[in-house]
């Protein structure tokens, strides 16, 4: 009687163990005639999928021998300060993969979202896979925002560079700042620019004996400006450069500054 009981309480467990096997993975007996290709087709996977989650290390298969060929979507629900680039390299998958598996149109993630950590049926990543897995991510993150980011203003100094002419001449100053809402100020240069109808017009206030009018300048840490205004305090080597803001004025302050004459 006991021993009746033993095996049935034995072959009640297997049937779980086994019941509980088949909810989480799909398996099938492999018939004469099946090929790794042919099941693949049939149950919507891939060849290296099938290998991937039976440990096969060539394409060769056994009648009569159990194959997984599917398994469920393993899962990962995002917590706070998660991000995708956290998440691949805590689960060893790239970044590109877990967007494409959770179509996702950018990286930005939310805590509670519930990321799929494979393709629908697919092997999750293992370690043999987080070599290829990290060098994805990686690059991906030094391209998109490193070098755009440090690109862009080599471009734009490199330009100002190239913009300069070797010729006209070259003067040490000392420069000020000045808007066009000053005490006595009439907010129209010398040369009849409206600066206050115009806050974004590049305008420097020169000694005409030094700087003629009219003339086109690069002042250094200011840019590139037109000599339109004078004033009765800048006498020789002495500017003042426009800027709308007051506060930004002040800011600037005294100090000196090359400025190239380029016409």
């Amino acid at each position: 009687m006991k021993k009746t009981l033993l095996s049935f309480v034995a072959v009640a467990s297997i049937t779980v163990a086994m019941s509980g096997q088949k909810a989480s993975a799909q398996e099938i007996t492999v018939k004469k005639g099946d090929t790794l290709w042919g099941i693949s087709q049939k149950y919507d996977t891939s060849v290296d999928n099938i290998k991937k989650l039976n440990g096969l290390d060539s394409d060769t298969i056994i009648e009569n021998t159990k194959l997984v060929v599917k398994k469920d979507t393993p899962t990962y629900k995002v917590k706070k300060g998660d991000s995708l680039w956290k998440i691949s390299k805590e689960k060893n998958v790239s970044i590109k993969d877990l967007r494409s598996w959770n179509q996702l149109n950018s990286i930005v993630i939310h805590p509670g979202q519930v990321l799929k950590l494979a393709g629908d049926g697919q092997a999750p990543a293992t370690n043999k896979n987080t070599a290829a897995a990290k060098p994805a991510a990686k690059p991906a993150v030094k391209q998109t925002a490193q070098p755009t980011a440090k690109k862009e203003p080599a471009v734009q100094k490199t330009a100002a560079t190239e913009a300069k002419p070797s010729a006209g001449k070259t003067l040490t100053v000392s420069a000020t700042a000045y808007t066009a809402n000053c005490n006595g100020c009439s907010g129209t240069t010398a040369t009849g620019v409206n600066l206050k109808a115009n806050p974004d017009a590049k305008v420097i206030a020169v000694d005409p004996n030094v700087i003629p009018l009219g003339s086109k300048v690069y002042v250094e840490g200011y840019g590139y400006a037109t000599a339109s205004d004078t004033g009765g305090a800048i006498k020789g080597n002495k500017i003042d450069v426009f800027i709308p803001s007051h506060d930004a004025a002040m800011s600037w302050g005294r100090k000196t500054v090359q400025v190239q004459v380029l016409n």
